[in-house]
C-alpha cells in the first residue's frame, strides 16, 4: 500500500512519546544494537544513534514509514537499516541478516501520528476519508468489518477493544446505517456513533470524542494490535541477549494490561494460583527479565503541554536475565 503523502523522517511534527525516559531505560553504549520495532517517524530510532556509536534495526508493517527512514539512514550511514514488517517478526527479520541477539529493544504502540493526520489512511474520525485503518498493505480494512460482521461481533469487539460501555448502541446504530448504505468513510462513522450516544453520557465525557473507543476497537481489531503485541514481547525475550534491555510505552490500558502481565510473569512477580500445590513449571522457572522500575512511568506535565499525544503514555521496562527464554507458544 502506498499513499499520496510522502513525509522526511526529520519532519518537525513528528514528537516521539517519552523520548528521554525510553532512551534512559535503553542506556545505549557504543557497540550496542538495538530495535526499534516500531519505526514510526524514527523518533527513538534518532535519540539512539545521537546517543552512542550503536546499529539500530528500524521495524515498521507500514511501507510509508520504511520511505520516511531514507534520511536517517543517509545521515547515519551503516549503523541503521529500515525493514519492512511486523515487530512479533524481529527474530527472523534480523536472523535472515545474520543478526541472533541484540541489545536492546524499544516499542511505541498504537497509531502514529503520522497515520492519523493522513486522511488517505482512515484511523481518525477528525479527518473525513475513507474507512481504511490497516497499518500495513494487506488484510481486511475498516470498512469491510464495518459493513460485513454481525451485530454481535461488532458490540463484541467494540466492546473488548474500545471498553466502550454503549458498545451495544453503537452496533446496533452501525447495523441500521448500512442497511440503507454502505459506511465508506471515517466522517460518515464517526456521524453513526456520535448520533447513537445518549446525550447524558456525551455531555460527562467532554474530555473523549464520542468516537473515540469505537475508532480505536476497529484500528485494534483490523490489525491485530493485542495478538501482536503478545507475540512481539516474546520475540523480544528471544533476541534480547543477556543484560539487553526493554522499554515499552503504551497508550491506553489493554496494552499497557499486556505488557503488566508478560513482564510480572517473566520477571517472577506472578504469585501462583493455589499455595497447597507445586508450582507450574512456569512459575518454577528462574525470572528471564528484571523489572527496570516498578508500575509505570508517565511523561512529566511539560512534555504534555508541548505533546498532547504523551497525556495518556505509560512506560515500563526492563532488563533480561541470563535465564533461557520461554518457549511457550503465544496464540494470536
Amino acid at each position: 500500500m502506498t499513499t499520496n503523502r510522502k513525509v522526511a523522517v526529520n519532519e518537525p511534527a513528528h514528537m516521539p512519546v517519552m523520548v528521554d525516559a525510553v532512551l534512559e531505560s535503553l542506556a545505549p553504549r557504543d557497540g550496542d544494537s538495538f530495535v526499534d520495532g516500531t519505526f514510526g517517524g524514527g523518533g527513538y530510532t534518532r535519540a539512539l544513534l545521537k546517543a552512542a556509536d550503536c546499529k539500530v534495526w528500524g521495524i515498521d508493517r507500514d511501507p510509508d514509514a520504511v520511505f520516511r527512514g531514507a534520511d536517517l539512514i543517509e545521515r547515519y550511514p551503516g549503523r541503521l537499516e529500515v525493514i519492512e514488517g511486523k515487530f512479533s517478526d524481529m527474530g527472523s527479520l534480523l536472523s535472515d541478516r545474520g543478526i541472533t541477539g541484540i541489545d536492546g529493544v524499544a516499542l511505541d504502540l498504537g497509531v502514529s501520528s503520522f497515520q492519523l493526520e493522513d486522511r488517505a489512511r482512515g484511523f481518525s474520525f477528525q479527518i473525513d476519508g475513507p474507512l481504511d485503518m490497516r497499518m500495513g498493505g494487506t488484510g481486511r480494512t475498516a470498512e469491510e468489518v464495518v459493513n460485513e460482521e454481525d451485530e454481535s461481533t461488532l458490540r463484541d469487539l467494540i466492546h473488548s477493544y474500545g471498553e466502550e460501555r454503549h458498545a451495544g448502541r453503537v452496533a446496533r446504530a452501525i447495523v441500521a446505517e448500512r442497511s440503507r448504505e454502505p459506511i465508506r468513510t471515517t466522517g460518515r462513522l464517526s456521524d453513526v456513533v456520535v448520533n447513537a450516544m445518549p446525550k447524558a453520557s456525551a455531555h460527562r465525557r467532554r474530555d473523549i470524542h464520542p468516537a473515540t473507543r469505537t475508532f480505536q476497537a476497529l484500528r485494534i481489531y483490523v490489525n491485530d494490535e493485542i495478538g501482536e503485541l503478545k507475540r512481539g514481547l516474546a520475540a523480544a525475550e528471544r533476541l534480547l541477549n543477556p543484560r539487553g534491555r526493554l522499554a515499552v510505552v503504551s497508550f491506553h490500558s489493554l496494552e499497557d494490561r499486556e505488557v503488566k502481565r508478560f513482564l510480572q510473569a517473566r520477571g517472577g512477580l506472578k504469585p501462583r494460583t493455589s499455595r497447597h500445590r507445586p508450582p507450574l513449571p512456569s512459575e518454577a522457572s528462574a525470572p528471564t527479565f528484571e523489572l527496570l522500575f516498578r508500575g509505570v512511568r508517565r511523561p512529566t506535565d511539560a512534555e504534555i503541554s508541548r505533546n498532547s499525544r504523551a497525556r495518556s503514555a505509560r512506560l515500563r521496562a526492563a532488563v533480561r536475565t541470563e535465564t533461557a527464554s520461554c518457549q511457550e507458544t503465544v496464540s494470536p
